[in-house]
């Protein structure tokens, strides 16, 4: 998804229109209930190189930094590349049959670009499947980037990451912030300079996203609605 221009209505003139000029959000347990499709895809791949499939307890465990990253605790280090792409290939085949929008994203993510507020995708899932992701599920008129993994050499918490991104919306951190349900964005957003704002629906409890310095922390996107308002 290319940058986007903003006409003069959707400008705000006033300092206190809004508090963030820019927010990324991040997908998969932020945005999106995946879980269903990512678990499968576990279940597919891993008997295929000779391991037990796992539990969805343990793949809730694992995911977060990255796809390599999580495959990492399930088989050793010779296997994650060809565990890797058998988990791709098998999860672009069923890639839009189970995922939904959590409760308040469109709501949410509409509202603020509505209000001028540059909104995008920030993501350690495959840059490719999110855009089709976010077509499939009607937020693409309401985004300005959809930026994930394969999209640039780094990824989160990587500050290069987060510093392409805002060079492609043409935006800077200040005034940005992130929203995320894990440490991963929690630390994506220190190593900008910028908020993370939390949710619990992904990853990680309340406890632990405090724990790694969150600045605020929700059950779920329409309680934090009100970090915006």
């Amino acid at each position: 998804m290319s940058r986007k221009r903003w006409p003069a209505s959707r400008r705000c003139s006033r300092s206190n229109v809004v508090r963030f000029h820019t927010v990324f959000f991040d997908l998969d347990g932020t945005v999106v209930d995946a879980f269903t499709t990512i678990y499968r895809s576990y279940v597919h791949a891993l008997p295929l190189l000779g391991y037990p499939a796992p539990t969805m307890e343990q793949v809730r465990r694992a995911v977060g930094g990255g796809l390599e990253i999580a495959m990492s605790h399930f088989v050793p280090k010779e296997l994650i590349a060809e565990a890797c792409k058998v988990h791709v290939d098998y999860s672009e085949t069923i890639l839009l049959e189970d995922a939904r929008l959590y409760p308040g994203a469109l709501e949410l993510i509409s509202n603020l670009h509505a209000r001028g507020v540059r909104t995008a995708i920030l993501t350690n899932k495959i840059g490719n499947q999110s855009r089709m992701l976010m077509t499939h599920l009607g937020l693409d008129p309401h985004l300005d980037l959809v930026f994930g993994a394969r999209d640039f050499q780094w990824r989160k918490p990587a500050p290069e990451f987060t510093a392409e991104a805002l060079r492609r919306l043409g935006a800077t951190a200040d005034g940005a912030c992130i929203v995320g349900d894990s440490p991963f964005d929690v630390q994506t957003g220190k190593n900008a300079g910028f908020p993370a704002l939390c949710v619990t629906t992904g990853t990680h409890n309340a406890a632990q996203l405090h724990a790694a310095g969150a600045t605020a922390v929700h059950p779920d996107l329409v309680s934090l609605a009100k970090e915006f308002e």
